[in-house]
C-alpha cells in the first residue's frame, strides 16, 4: 500500500474545526501580510489574534502559534539579509526571503481554511 508523504503538516478532520475557527486561523496567517504596509505588522497582526483566541479555540491556538514563529524567523531573517547588503548578497537574500514569506503564508493560510495544520518549513519554534 501506499504510505502517504510526510509534508510536514499535521492532518486535521475539516468537520472538527469549525468554520468560525477556520476563518480566525486563516486570518492568522493572511494578516500577516500587513508586514508589507506596517513595521512589524508581520508579527503584530498574528500575535493580536493569537493572544485574544488561544483559550477559545485549539485551533486558532496552533495556527497562530506558527504562524506567529514564521514570521519572528522571517524578520530575523530579513535583518540579517539587510545586513548582508553591505556586501551586495544582501540585495538577493531580501529578495528570496520576501518571496518565500509570501508564498508561505499563502499556502499556511489554504491549508488554514480547509482545517488543515500547516507546518512553516525552515521555521524557529520559539512560542511554544
Amino acid at each position: 500500500m501506499n504510505e502517504p508523504e510526510n509534508t510536514g503538516e499535521t492532518p486535521q478532520n475539516t468537520e472538527t474545526v469549525s468554520q468560525d475557527d477556520r476563518n480566525l486561523g486563516m486570518l492568522c496567517h493572511l494578516i500577516a501580510l500587513v508586514g508589507l504596509l506596517i513595521p512589524f505588522g508581520n508579527i503584530l497582526g498574528p500575535l493580536v489574534i493569537w493572544l485574544v483566541k488561544k483559550d477559545q479555540s485549539h485551533f486558532v491556538d496552533v495556527e497562530g502559534k506558527e504562524a506567529l514563529n514564521f514570521n519572528i524567523t522571517v524578520a530575523i531573517a530579513g535583518f540579517v539579509s539587510f545586513l548582508l547588503m553591505a556586501v551586495a548578497i544582501g540585495f538577493v537574500l531580501v529578495v528570496i526571503v520576501a518571496i518565500f514569506w509570501i508564498v508561505m503564508a499563502i499556502v499556511a493560510a489554504s491549508k488554514a481554511s480547509s482545517g488543515e495544520h500547516y507546518r512553516y518549513p525552515l521555521t524557529i519554534r520559539l512560542v511554544q
